[in-house]
């Protein structure tokens, strides 16, 4: 008899997917092959596209598992976060854009971890789903513009403007949430 590592549903197998891709996007990225900016604009698009569809479907379908909460946000983070150092690698990226962007990321992972440990579960908010949007349009941007044209720069920190405000905002509502808790559980 064998043993399912995760449950089998689309939206999970989507999740494993988008995670199988990232190292796909690296080699695009960095591997010296012909129309490799191109490859790695389709893939990042392509696994940008599973982390919309994923959540949806399970939603949809009410085919949400343990796997997925845990799962969906990290292969979020390895995806952003391996084509941001790509992208600094390659000198078309400043490294302060990766850096705050991956900090927030690694931050708000932490408090999430935290506040779940706490019995908070913080969903995501609209701030953060514009964020993770802007991020994927600023990241796919870079990939596919050579150089650096004034609307590029503009994205970039509107990006990184966002990412720094839906992680202070994470952050206060975390806040707020373990203070109500604390004062439920003192109640």
């Amino acid at each position: 008899m064998a043993i399912a590592v995760f449950p089998l549903n689309l939206p999970n197998l989507l999740t494993v997917l988008r995670i199988m891709l990232v190292p796909a996007l690296v080699v695009a990225l960095l591997g010296n092959t012909p129309g490799g900016d191109v490859l790695a604009a389709v893939v990042f698009a392509l696994a940008s596209l599973t982390d919309f569809v994923d959540g949806y479907l399970a939603r949809a379908r009410a085919e949400i598992t343990t796997f997925g909460k845990l799962m969906d946000p990290l292969a979020d983070k390895l995806l952003i976060v391996a084509a941001l150092i790509s992208l600094v690698s390659l000198h078309r990226l400043a490294a302060w854009v990766a850096m705050v962007i991956i900090t927030r990321e690694l931050a708000v992972t932490m408090l999430r971890l935290g506040a779940t440990q706490a019995g908070v579960v913080m969903a995501a908010s609209t701030f953060g789903k514009a964020k993770t949007c802007l991020q994927i349009a600023a990241i796919l941007a870079v990939i596919a513009v050579h150089g650096q044209p004034a609307w590029l720069d503009v994205l970039l920190y509107v990006t990184v403007a966002v990412t720094v405000l839906s992680g202070l905002d994470y952050f206060f509502g975390v806040r707020r949430r373990l203070q109500r808790a604390n004062a439920q559980a003192d109640a």
